[in-house]
């Protein structure tokens, strides 16, 4: 179940309950009989690639269980940062906020209260797994989070029950800044330190239709170690053809672009959108391998 971007709740605000917007990985974690299996959200076994989340399933007293939450690395600060969990710089922590099943049961059909009563009392926080605090005070929540340069807040109603893999008018994110998934579509290539890689990164989101629309370039963002790493895997998704339906024109790219297979996401941060859908001043946070990139649409 996904949140819908929005603002916060002003009417009826006693029917909600608020919690910080974790910037991660959303990861489902299974556990069943002392074990644990990760599953990030476009359906791919994530268990590989967070090892230190493997005792995760002693903190979980049931036989089994289906928790939802996000991965996360934190800064110095005690932050979550975004760009180390892509960088895989930090050790990742397992935030778990929802509960989904609990010894053989469904209970997606239970109200989120509910479910987080639950929750609380089968998961046992422990060192790198930890349990998302809820609030009742939305505003006070986000004046905090924003003061403290974290993404956001998500609201979530009292009564909301769990819908697998749907968005949600029942659960609202509110960000502090303008951020979201783009599919890389090209690039420009680059000069001076930058010669070798590439000067910005041509991104788009997915209309109604399905049709890859241009959205603006990405140019600031990168260290070297991204840039290298970002430049072979363009080169091994090279393509002849513009996957942007239609094809941006010279003055939105003005260097002679090269075209890609649409099939990495990246997380980018913005300033705004301009009347005619482009971001400005955007800003690349880093790559998202839990993203279909068919599925990534503008958010408003």
């Amino acid at each position: 179940m996904k949140a819908v971007a929005g603002t916060l709740p002003v009417a009826a605000v006693g029917d909600w309950l608020f919690e910080v917007k974790w910037d991660g990985f959303r990861t489902l974690a299974f556990i069943d009989d002392g074990e644990v299996w990760l599953q990030s959200s476009n359906l791919l076994d994530a268990t590989g690639k967070w090892p230190a989340l493997a005792g995760l399933a002693a903190s979980v007293h049931a036989d089994s269980a289906v928790l939802d939450g996000e991965v996360v690395v934190f800064d110095d600060e005690g932050r979550p940062s975004f760009a180390r969990l892509a960088r895989g710089d930090g050790t990742p922590t397992f935030v778990a906020f929802d509960l989904l099943a609990l010894n053989g049961t469904d209970i997606t059909k239970l109200t989120f209260e509910q479910r987080r009563r639950l929750l609380e009392q089968a998961f046992e926080p422990g060192e790198r797994w930890v349990l998302s605090p809820t609030y009742d005070d939305g505003a006070a929540l986000a004046t905090a989070t924003a003061a403290r340069g974290m993404e956001g807040v998500v609201a979530k109603r009292r009564d909301s029950r769990y819908v697998p893999g749907k968005r949600s008018t029942s659960w609202r994110k509110i960000k502090h800044r303008l951020r979201q998934e783009l599919v890389i579509g090209g690039w420009q290539a680059g000069d001076g330190s930058r010669s070798g890689t590439f000067a910005s990164l041509a991104v788009g989101v997915h209309d109604d239709d399905g049709r890859l629309r241009f959205c603006g370039a990405v140019g600031t963002g990168f260290d070297d170690t991204t840039l290298r790493q970002l430049t072979t895997l363009l080169a091994e998704r090279a393509a002849d053809r513009c996957p942007f339906d239609p094809p941006p024109t010279r003055l939105q790219l003005p260097s002679k672009p090269r075209w890609v297979r649409p099939e990495l996401v990246a997380e980018v941060e913005f300033a705004e959108w301009t009347d005619d859908h482009i971001i400005r001043h955007a800003s690349f946070q880093g790559l998202r391998d839990d993203k279909d990139p068919r599925q990534v649409v503008r958010e408003t």
